[in-house]
This record gives C-alpha cells, structure tokens and sequence, in this order.
C-alpha cells in the first residue's frame, strides 16, 4: 500500500476497511488524544472501540456514555470559548464516533473519518490553548495509522 499523503486518500482508504477495522482504527485516532480528556468514560470508551471483538451490548454502552460526556462537556465550554474543555469535548465526541453501534455509524457516515476529525480537532484547542504550533502533525499519524491497518488487512 503506497503511503497516504492527503484528506482525499485517508477517506478512500478508510471506506475500504470493515467496520471493525474501522472501530479499532477510530480508538487508535482517539489514544493519540486521550490525554486532552480527564474522563474516566471516555477513557473506557476508547479501550472498547480498541478491542478486536466486542459484543453489541458493551459497544452500545460506551458509545452511550461518551455521548452522555460529549454532551457535558459541551455545556461546560460556555460562550468564551475556553480551550481546554474544548478540546475535551472533542476527544469526547471522537470516543462517541469511534463507538456508535453499526447501525448508526451506517446513518452517520464512517466512524473512522469522524474520529479523525474530532481528534484534530482536539489538538488544534490544545495548541490555541498553549499558544504554539503543531509539533507532530495529526493528520500525518492518521495517514500512517491507516496506511498500517490497511497493509495488516491486504
């Protein structure tokens, strides 16, 4: 598999992974931003959206809960935007993505690029917060990421 080097490659290879592989890769986007959340639910969620199989029920329960935490940390960014919470909420909102169940991920578009998106997200509060640029770009450990699980499932 040749390297991925844009957006356009990233979903394209992206909409040739299965589900699973599409869940676990969406965990792997989220554990390079976890530390931007101090959540224990979305902590969990992403151990969940990591594992290589996984029952309906506990898949629907983490994605239920980093909803619930999404959600609460929307209303706790307020209208002066305060970056950190933020980038929380992101994370938390790339947890929800990376967890929701094969019947909604086929409603809301493919799990995996959202995760990716939120995930930039993320990191992008976390260096307007710290007030400096990217060190490593995220969007070049998600090609790289991808580019892996797609070699591992040839």
């Amino acid at each position: 598999m040749p390297p991925i080097t844009n957006d356009h490659e990233l979903r394209i290879a992206l909409n040739h992974l299965s589900p699973a592989t599409c869940r676990r890769l969406a965990g792997q986007f989220e554990e390079e931003v976890i530390d931007l959340s101090d959540d224990p639910r979305v902590c969990q969620a992403v151990e969940v959206a990591t594992q290589e199989e996984i029952g309906a029920p506990l898949l629907a329960a983490a994605h239920h809960e980093a909803k619930t935490a999404a959600a609460e940390s929307f209303t706790q960014c307020g209208h002066d935007t305060e970056w950190r919470s933020q980038a929380g909420h992101f994370v938390a909102a790339a947890a929800a993505a990376a967890t929701a169940p094969p019947e909604l991920a086929a409603e809301m578009g493919n799990p995996a690029w959202r995760a990716a998106l939120y995930a930039r997200m993320a990191r992008t509060c976390e260096m307007i917060a710290d007030d400096r640029g990217a060190t490593q770009s995220e969007t070049t450990r998600q090609y790289r990421l991808t580019a892996e699980a797609m070699t591992t499932t040839e």
